[in-house]
């Protein structure tokens, strides 16, 4: 009896194990760069066209869905190799830093602009993927940001345009970016004192969605907090829907901005290389949305306050959203490319 226990544990055992081989065995292999640049290479020209749109249409603001995230998968393009339009990089540089020092009044008077911390935040670091070096508008921005809401233990979005200006966790994020690459040496102590502060309220602060898991691990990694890094990490990855995708909420569908920013926030704090398992699955569910112009189509939830205006990109009604969600996406395929020199 006891010999047919054991054999009996041992067959289980060993069918286990062959099941787990099987498993393993089964994920495809890595998506090629001949499958990933030509996905690339469509969305682009439209993140090129949504950006010069925005700026000539609204040629005295700045958008963050239109400007900032495109610029960051632009200049991500641009150091894998990618041929995009440099002109076009240097005139977003100085139409933002146009906008901030136009601006300079309201900052340093601690009124600052519509969006308040994200705007201020995702301008700054729309500057910092161009290269954009510190001046006297950049120290302004910089001051503004430590003297807003600071008797708060941390900034607050004041916008409510989910999912990209709606948490609190994306305002922190952007804010601590800012200051640590912009702020100047007389403005470090308190720089330090502020962050310092947040960092509290990251760590016992419990996201409830996409947005607010990626930009606590982003936030996390900046502040090399590693222990809480990988707890982070592990909840944004277990997050991953069955189709690959992440959603942005728990009662949404799998779309590209989730997906996107989960896969770069993983990939950018160095827990999941663009090789693994999960990140390929998440590359073959942005493969499969991708329109047939390039570009990914994601839903609006946000109640429009601004008037409405075309900006080159497609979608109508819900080209923000999904400018934001294609830069994001690119962003996540790019990072799956070599680099090139």
């Amino acid at each position: 009896m006891l010999f047919d226990k054991t054999a009996s544990w041992i067959l289980s055992l060993l069918l286990a194990s062959v099941s787990l081989l099987a498993s393993a065995n089964a994920e495809e292999p890595p998506l090629s760069v001949e499958v990933l640049k030509p996905a690339v290479q469509k969305i682009l020209p439209l993140l090129e066209k949504g950006a010069a749109g925005s700026m000539k249409e609204r040629p005295r603001c700045f958008t963050c869905h239109n400007q900032g995230l495109p610029l960051m998968a632009l200049t991500t393009a641009k150091r894998h190799g990618f041929a995009v339009d440099e002109e076009l990089l240097k005139k977003q540089g100085e139409f933002i830093a146009g906008f901030l020092e136009r601006n300079r009044p309201a900052f340093l008077n601690g009124k600052g602009t519509g969006g308040q911390v994200a705007t201020a935040g995702e301008a700054l670091r729309a500057l910092e993927t161009v290269d954009w070096k510190p001046d006297e508008t950049t120290a302004a921005v910089s001051e503004y940001l430590l003297t807003f809401q600071k008797d708060s233990g941390h900034w607050k979005m004041t916008s409510d345009r989910p999912p990209s200006e709606s948490s609190h966790f994306t305002a922190n994020y952007l804010a601590i970016r800012a200051l640590l690459r912009f702020s100047t040496d007389e403005q470090k102590e308190r720089r330090d004192q502020r962050i310092e502060q947040v960092r509290q309220w990251l760590l016992k602060t419990a996201p409830q969605e996409t947005e607010d898991r990626v930009f606590q691990l982003l936030s996390l990694h900046r502040l090399h907090a590693a222990d809480e890094l990988a707890r982070a990490a592990d909840e944004l990855l277990a997050a991953q829907r069955d189709d690959g995708g992440w959603s942005q909420k728990p009662d949404m569908e799998s779309d590209a901005y989730a997906t996107g920013s989960a896969l770069v926030a993983l990939h950018e704090t160095g827990r999941l290389r663009a090789s693994a398992p999960a990140y390929q699955r998440g590359l073959r569910f942005l493969l499969k949305t991708q329109q047939a112009d390039g570009s990914w189509h994601v839903k609006s939830r946000s109640k429009p306050f601004q008037a409405y205006f075309e900006s080159g990109f497609p979608h109508g009604t819900d080209q923000f959203i999904s400018i934001a969600a294609s830069s994001w996406a690119a962003t996540a395929l790019i990072l799956a490319c070599p680099d090139t020199p």
